[in-house]
Order: C-alpha cells, then structure tokens, then sequence
C-alpha cells in the first residue's frame, strides 16, 4: 500500500502556486470540486446516488447549431482551418471523464471531446479530433498541426505569451468525504484541524493544507495528518475504511468517481489556484484569429444550456462557468 504518513508538516508562508502541466497530474490521487463563486471554499450538496457513464463507442454527443456570429467573426479575422471545413482539436486521452478511449480502446470520448463538439458545431466545421501525449500539445499547436485543444489547459501568463483562449471550466480542488461521514463542510482552517487527509505529495492542494495546517497549530489546534499513497485504489480503500477522513485532489476525477459509485460526497472546494484564480480554457495559436468565434460559441452553449450539459453528462456541474472569457487572468509567471 505504501503509505507514508507526517503530523506537522509546516510551510513558510500561504502562498501556493498551482502544478499546472497537464491540469490533473498523476501526483494527485483522487478528489476536488468548485465555482467562481466557491474559489475561497464553499461546500456543495453531497454526491448523488451511483449513475452509469456512457464510455462506448456511440456516444450521441450533444450537439449546437451553427452559430452565424463565431462565424462571422472567424471570416473578418482571416482564420483558416488547418485542414478546410474541419477544425482539428488535439485532446490527451489520459484520465475520465476528460479525456479518454472508448470501450472499443479508439474512440475519444469524455468532457473535452464533447466540449470540442459544440466549439466545431457553432463554427459550422465538422470535428476532426486527434489524440496525443500531454507534452506534443504545444508544438503541435504553435507548428499547425492542430488548430485548437480542449484538454484541461490551465490558462497563466507564461502560455499566454504563445496562445490566445477561451476559458470554459473552472480550475478546481476539492476535499471528498465517504459518502456517510458526518463532515458535512470544509472551508477553512480549522474544518481540518485532527483530520487524516489524503493529499499528492509536491502539489498545490499539499501546500494548501500545509500552510493551513501551521495557522491551526498556531492556534494551539490539532495537527493534520498526511496520507501519501501511490495510486488512487489503495486511496480510496483508506477513505471507504475509515482510515482516513478526507481526500484533497483535482475535482474532475474525484466528481467522476462520485457520481459513478456514490460511495463519496464533495464537502468543499477551492480554486485550483488558491489564492489566485485559475481558468481551463480551449487554446490556439496566438494571433490566428479562431479565438472569438470560439468564445462566441461558448457563451452561446452556455446560454442555451447545451454546455450545461455537457458538464453533467461527465458529472463535472460543479465546475461550470457563467461566462467565457477570451485571454483572461492567468496564473502568475514563476
């Protein structure tokens, strides 16, 4: 199981700068959720009962129609599709519900994919997607091999120097309860004073709890236990036996696990950021002028209610926006 534990792990500081690489990382084990409203921590209803998840080939995507604006917008800016009358998203196929194979190990299917539908419907293209590893996204895109990617891209500062996007997703953490436990809320500090919690060791969410962790002893409060495990199985096991009391991750995974076993129950959230705010966002090469029509599509999905569901199609409403924004506030340069 290698399991490692500390009691008193303290940081200087509550500054936290999110690990943004591919958005989830193979750090974090399992758990999170948020809404801009939530960034500071709110805590949401508690999961619904167990749902089942289409992961098969046929997959009856939601689809918008066209969107004569994005259009528009597209043809006064100049942009061409790399490969005419298709727009040509990358995804990476690396964890459900955002990106992944179907039963059939060849379909792309998931959140991003289906995200990138409605962006190519209202921009009367038809959807060429193409996957790839995490790391070939930025070549592929600056090279034009790709014209846009939907594939949890947190949007800072630094990228924005080399792409231009759209945001469509809040970047979240949140803290996951076994579905029964009597932690109805964690907010602040001191929701987590004496608690067991899981938590991937190096990344955002650890410093989070670390530097909350020194204001409660501080305080004269108990200290948080640190729960490091080296996959999610073996992490879930300790949170369903009781052995542990909370897992702090990424809120995609963690909402999808959720919904699909109802074996646990999102009790607060915080943007993935914490303390600045962090977007996912489709993004495309700087200046080539697909960005406001993908913008317009997004608000016009997100008007029609056609984003909406999408988000619970994947069980990821706790992370939808109300708005679209082009180019927003990135994370801050390191």
């Amino acid at each position: 199981m290698a399991i490692k534990k500390k009691t008193a792990v303290i940081i200087g500081g509550i500054a936290a700068v999110a690990l943004v690489a591919g958005g989830i990382t193979a750090a974090v084990l399992a758990g999170t959720g948020n809404s801009s409203a939530q960034a500071a921590g709110a805590a949401p209803t508690a999961s619904a009962a167990a749902v089942t998840f289409n992961l098969g080939p046929k997959q009856d995507r939601i689809r918008l129609d066209k969107v004569p604006e994005a259009i528009a917008a597209i043809k006064k800016s100049g942009f061409t599709p790399i490969e005419a009358g298709k727009l040509t998203v990358v995804v990476s196929p690396y964890v459900a519900p955002l990106g992944l194979f179907a039963t059939d190990d060849t379909t792309l299917i998931g959140n991003e994919t289906d995200i990138a539908q409605l962006i190519a419907d209202g921009l009367g293209l038809e959807l060429n997607l193409q996957p790839a590893a995490w790391a070939d996204w930025p070549l592929g895109i600056q090279s034009g091999k790709y014209d846009l990617i939907t594939s949890n891209v947190t949007v800072t500062e630094a990228r924005k120097d080399l792409y231009d996007f759209a945001s469509y997703r809040e970047d979240l953490l949140g803290f996951y309860v076994k579905s029964d436990s009597k932690i109805s809320s964690i907010k602040e500090a001191k929701d987590v004073a004496g608690l067991k919690v899981i938590v991937g060791s190096g990344t955002n969410q650890e410093k989070i709890l670390q530097a909350w962790d020194k204001e409660n002893i501080a305080k004269g409060l108990a200290a948080v236990e640190y729960q490091y495990f080296d996959d999610t199985a073996a992490a879930n096991l300790a949170l369903q036996s009781g052995r542990a009391d909370a897992n702090f991750g990424p809120n995609a995974t963690a909402a999808y696990a959720a919904a699909q076993n109802g074996e646990s129950k999102l009790v607060g959230t915080f943007n993935g950021g914490y303390p600045a705010h962090a977007n996912i966002a489709a993004g495309t090469k700087k200046g080539n002028g697909l960005i406001e029509g993908v913008s317009i599509v997004l608000n016009k999905a997100i008007a029609g209610g056609q984003y909406g569901d999408v988000l619970a199609r994947w069980g990821l409403t706790s992370e939808g926006v109300t708005e679209s924004l082009v180019n927003p506030a990135g994370l801050p340069r390191e």
